[in-house]
């Protein structure tokens, strides 16, 4: 229920209709509405592109900041945040497990990615910083710049995320990367 009232609030803060963010950000008005009135649930990549218009970011409008921070985070304790699209039907595939609590005031933040077979990033992205990541398990296409790479178990990768970039998992089993971007962009 937060997120929805925390994008009315953001968007009336900012004195914007709902078109303003509709063609800012390239979805419909109605879209805009349902996530705002919590009857249709962001992907990751529609909520960092939101944000972005906003002036916000994913961390702020997912943050449920306790005050506490917690040197460990224990396995299956850590936040998910599951990119499913506004219609269930429609997933991109992927999930972010939280590494470093969101909104947390640090230089970078980190994620086990998993990715599904034929799960994706739901399109480009560019923003500022460096990104890092490491295949714990399955495959990986990156795309970075108009150059694509495939990425098995053990492999490496960095960019700038100043570089349009984009992935999928072209392979038969789930996909796991350690995925650190600095400075945070969700």
């Amino acid at each position: 229920m937060r997120l929805g009232t925390q994008l009315k609030h953001l968007r009336l803060a900012k004195r914007m209709r709902l078109r303003d963010v509709a063609d800012q950000s390239g979805y419909s008005e109605s879209l805009i509405s349902k996530f705002e009135n919590n009857k249709a649930t962001p992907s990751l990549n529609t909520l960092h592109r939101i944000a972005k218009v906003l002036g916000s970011s994913v961390a702020t409008l997912l943050n449920e900041d306790s005050g506490r921070r917690d040197i460990v985070m224990s396995s299956g304790r850590r936040p998910i945040i599951r990119s499913t699209g506004a219609i269930e039907a429609f997933s991109d595939g992927t999930e972010a497990e939280v590494m470093i609590p969101l909104g947390a005031s640090t230089m970078l933040e980190a994620f086990l990615v998993r990715i599904l077979p034929g799960g994706s990033s739901s399109g480009q992205r560019s923003h500022e910083g460096e990104e890092v990541g490491y295949v714990l398990k399955g495959e990986l296409t990156l795309t970075v710049a108009e150059q694509t790479y495939h990425l098995i178990t053990g492999d490496s990768f960095f960019f700038p995320s100043t570089s349009v970039h984009q992935f999928h998992n072209a392979g038969s089993e789930d996909a796991e990367i350690i995925w650190v971007n600095t400075p945070p962009t969700l």
